[in-house]
């Protein structure tokens, strides 16, 4: 991996720490854990002892108070030994921030020093059936009564739905003619009475899982509130920037991992009397896949240094969502198609790796609605409004 100007004698050390975790003990077992459709919390566990699970956060909930970088660094060398286990860092460091951020002091230390202890997971729950890409537009009901919240509907396609120990729930407080303005978030712990939760069937991404949650007069405490009533879309979405960044080094790094190998099975495998590194079809394509990754790992790492400097990144956070969830498939696609029948069939990892990237030009906002929001970010809203 080459270095980069993001890099440095800290940095190094904690990719080292993930990079051989990752490796020696999350690699093997990814196969397994897909088959099987179970998360390895004893290995989540394990990752927490090291320190590898949102380093971002202050001391006082278990991190390091290091920079957003180094979140980046993890969950890049988590997905070069198994995509689906990237979500592990992925969601901790996405909901970490917004408890960190929105929470009441007591209830993220609570909260938070059994996330990165890898004791428990967290979850997000905004799309619902009727409200995907148009994220604003909620029906899940959240109304005050006393010391309580009491929530009806459903969320869908919720990452960690049967996994997480709570999760981080957008809904309706005001009237749906509010749209943004009338949303709410609020920490909900999935033990309550009221919560039923099913599971897709996926074809990738298996091992953490998706599916719909339903709350029945689902009586959730009013301490709970993360944020302001009413607020809530506006000031915790604002994480979704950090996250969108996450994800664009999670697709680099499965993305990466599949270009090394092919490297190397180009200078092994051998074909008309030399090596299929010889023929420029092949190594030509490699070599462009390789440029257009070594871009969208800058990119991605830039819009972490941009924000841990306190510096605006909408916009970039965006590109990173889109273009390397994008570019991730194609570049595994061309491993796979390389390496021939050998890397359709499951004994190779391509085949795994190219329906799990997929997901992400779906999951997390699709390309068409990041593009909407960089032409925001430069034009102007009024100037992209229909």
């Amino acid at each position: 991996m080459s270095k980069t100007v993001f890099d440095t004698e800290e940095l190094d050390q904690i990719r080292d720490l993930a990079r051989k975790f990752a490796q020696g003990r999350v690699a093997p077992g990814c196969k397994a854990r897909e088959r099987a459709g179970r998360m390895d919390m004893d290995l989540v566990r394990e990752m927490g002892s090291l320190g590898l699970i949102a380093p971002e956060l202050p001391e006082e909930f278990g991190g390091m108070g290091a920079g957003t970088l180094y979140a980046g660094a993890i969950v890049e060398e988590i997905a070069r030994a198994d995509f689906t286990f990237g979500y592990v860092p992925l969601l901790a460091s996405l909901n970490g921030q917004i408890l960190a951020q929105f929470a009441r002091p007591d209830i993220a230390r609570e909260w938070l020093t059994r996330l990165t202890a890898g004791e428990i997971m967290l979850a997000i729950a905004l799309t619902e059936p009727k409200g995907g890409s148009d994220a604003a537009n909620l029906g899940l009901r959240m109304e005050r009564d006393g010391a309580h919240y009491v929530l009806n509907g459903e969320k869908t396609s919720i990452s960690a739905n049967q996994i997480a120990a709570g999760t981080v729930v957008f809904a309706r407080t005001g009237t749906p003619e509010d749209r943004a303005r009338g949303v709410s978030a609020i920490l909900v712990p999935m033990d309550l009475p009221g919560i039923s939760t099913s599971r897709f069937d996926n074809m990738g991404q298996n091992s953490v899982g998706h599916g719909s949650i339903w709350f029945d007069n689902v009586r959730v405490p009013a301490e709970n509130l993360l944020g302001d009533e009413g607020r809530g879309f506006a000031q915790v979405m604002q994480g979704f920037d950090f996250s969108r960044s996450l994800i664009g080094l999670q697709c680099v790094g499965t993305a990466q991992q599949s270009l090394d190998e092919t490297w190397a099975y180009v200078g092994e495998r051998r074909a008309f009397g030399k090596p299929l590194g010889a023929f420029q079809g092949v190594s030509h394509q490699l070599a462009d896949f390789e440029t257009k990754l070594a871009a969208a790992r800058l990119l991605s790492l830039n819009a972490l240094w941009l924000k841990d400097n306190g510096l605006p990144h909408t916009a970039e956070a965006a590109m990173t969502k889109w273009w390397p969830p994008l570019l991730a498939y194609e570049a595994i696609h061309a491993c796979l198609l390389i390496h021939g029948h050998a890397g359709y069939a499951g004994d190779l990892p391509f085949a795994q790796r190219l329906k799990d990237v997929l997901g992400l030009q779906i999951g997390d906002g699709t390309a068409h609605i990041m593009k909407n929001i960089i032409a925001r970010e430069r034009a102007g809203r009024d100037a992209v409004s229909g």
